[in-house]
């Protein structure tokens, strides 16, 4: 019998000591819910006892149910014929549970049917589904289109839409990508016009829109014609009907349990969700901010799986008379994923935290000076824990196979299923090169520093503060890097070493949460000693490249290409 938060120290030890009293309080409008609806919690103590019994119960139904089914569904997946798309049998059935388990519409507030639970909890939940399905996740993960609705779209919009998502009766898919536009969501050029009627109607393609037979579709759509960039773009609101058609689902790598489909707009009618003109300058902005947390709750998930896949196999794989998890490379590599892991987890909640208390200060009065605060550290924390968790991910389901051996390379093991689903968390959603474009912004202007320095402020009592010094002297270096390369005043070398500036703000601020999760358990403290020790080493390379201000190096990577 397996339940996948209660098996899992760390995922508890996470929900326990995480500070979520503010998030909770704000989100609960001090506990004055409770006298609306009677299953609302009246303190914080409730709050946390209930969240800690939900998790209990997706962690024995991810485990017990989800699981087991996981392999069958990512070999036969869903089904298409004739422009219908079926999940496959074993995909309604985890769907069903979920929805019977009440946890369809998590973050919703009640009065829409939801639980009005935080992103971080939310996001504990999706990681222990994609511990046992990671494709289930991008079908749980697109609630972030009903709390986009929810945030920006109108009462009405919310009343028509948002209970149908809590009950389970409809789900949702982001139709962003385009054939031509990938990643440049500026030249989106699927059209939106306005009839007679005063109705919008929509025609253009998408591809790769993960779920894209839907029953509800956030679509970003070119309103204002004339335009090429981004301020002529609208998000919209449309329901899967016969002018919306799937031509096809994609053959992929991984993630083989949810459909990823092509759709053709032929006049279809929608909604104009929000203001004109603001779909990509801040509707899809601050879906990114969701959907950067959900994958990177999903990469974790693989990693997670994929670790104690290759610990269970070292145990009892046996090879010159002892099972290999004894001899020194297989333990170290065992050591080093179960770092990463928990590196990861440690920033993800973290980032968590700061998403939740932006949406709570940004729904009280988004000129506040702590909606703007948050704002600002949630952007900049979310494109650095994507980058992070999904590099992770591929790192942590490579080694697993490694450590299978040619066992690991075979459709009998679970290894490989993670390895092809690991491989598109640093892709989708923004590649990892994308993140360090939407993270180097925020270090430019130093955004975490009232953050590290509060870190930083903690004693050293129950730790070897040899540690702490490290970390303070890695943070006054990075304070100094990005200055140099402030100072150099130039573009290309900026974009060229954002990566490496990236990578040591990411240092910086992991090794100090470590630090501050190991004060709370002295098991901790091996964890944090050698995240920082090995950790070091790369922060050290990165300053030395960023400070070497070789110019020359843009002119020879380009040489090298062009060999």
């Amino acid at each position: 019998m397996s339940n996948f938060f209660t098996d899992n120290p760390d995922l508890m030890f996470t929900l326990k000591n995480l500070e979520m009293k503010e998030i909770v309080a704000l989100r609960e409008n001090d506990y004055k819910q409770a006298e609306e609806f009677d299953y609302a919690p009246e303190n914080y103590e409730d709050a946390m006892d209930n969240y800690k019994r939900v998790m209990e119960v997706i962690g024995e139904i991810t485990g017990e149910r989800i699981a087991p089914r996981s392999r069958q569904v990512d070999e036969e997946g869903p089904y298409f014929k004739d422009g219908v798309v079926k999940y496959h049998p074993l995909t309604d059935k985890n769907l069903k549970d979920l929805k019977d388990a009440g946890v369809m519409g998590v973050m919703l507030p009640r009065r829409y049917g939801g639980l009005n639970f935080p992103t971080t909890i939310y996001t504990m939940m999706t990681e222990m589904v994609a511990r046992a399905d990671a494709s289930l996740q991008n079908l749980i993960g697109l609630q972030d289109i009903a709390e986009t609705i929810c945030e920006f779209g109108s009462e009405e919009q919310r009343q028509k839409y948002l209970p149908r998502f809590a009950s389970g009766e409809a789900d949702g898919s982001m139709d962003l990508t385009e054939p031509d536009s990938g990643s440049d969501l500026q030249s989106v050029r699927l059209k939106a016009t306005q009839g007679s009627d005063g109705k919008w109607y929509l025609n253009g393609m998408k591809r790769f829109i993960t779920n894209g037979c839907s029953k509800i579709h956030l679509v970003l759509a070119r309103s204002k014609e004339g335009t090429v960039d981004g301020r002529g773009l609208s998000m919209f609101i449309c329901e899967a009907c016969p002018e919306l058609k799937v031509r096809r689902i994609e053959h992929k790598l991984g993630i083989h349990g949810v459909p990823t489909a092509e759709l053709q707009y032929n006049n279809v009618p929608a909604e104009l969700c929000g203001q004109e003109r603001r779909g990509l300058t801040k509707y899809v902005m601050s879906l990114m901010n969701g959907a950067r947390v959900a994958i990177s709750g999903q990469a974790l998930g693989i990693a997670e799986a994929a670790y104690r896949e290759a610990r269970k196999y070292a145990a009892e794989r046996v090879q010159f008379k002892q099972s290999i998890d004894q001899f020194p490379a297989i333990y170290e590599m065992l050591a080093k994923m179960k770092i990463k892991v928990t590196a990861a987890r440690t920033l993800l909640y973290e980032t968590t935290r700061m998403v939740d208390l932006r949406y709570s200060y940004m729904a009280l009065d988004e000129r506040s000076e702590k909606a703007k605060y948050y704002s600002k550290v949630a952007a900049a924390l979310t494109p650095m824990c994507k980058a992070l968790s999904t590099e992770i991910a591929n790192q942590v389901a490579y080694d697993c196979i490694q450590i299978h051996g040619g066992t690991g390379y075979m459709h009998d093991f679970d290894a490989e299923r993670y390895y092809r689903d690991a491989r598109i968390t640093n892709i989708y959603e923004g590649t990892t090169q994308l993140q360090v474009v939407a993270a180097i912004g925020g270090i430019m202007q130093r955004v975490l520093d009232p953050m590290i320095t509060e870190l930083l402020g903690v004693s050293c009592e129950g730790l070897d503060c040899r540690l702490l010094k490290m970390v303070e002297e890695m943070f006054e270096k990075q304070k100094a890097a990005v200055q140099f390369v402030a100072e150099k005043k130039d573009s290309a070398y900026h974009d060229l070493r954002a990566r490496n500036l990236v990578e040591n703000e990411t240092i910086v601020v992991v090794s100090l949460l470590m630090l501050r999760d190991a004060k709370k358990d002295p098991k901790r403290v091996p964890l944090a000693e050698r995240y920082i020790l090995d950790a070091v080493h790369d922060f050290e390379r990165n300053y030395q490249i960023v400070m070497s201000g070789d110019l020359s190096t843009i002119d020879r990577h380009r040489d090298v290409i062009d060999y």
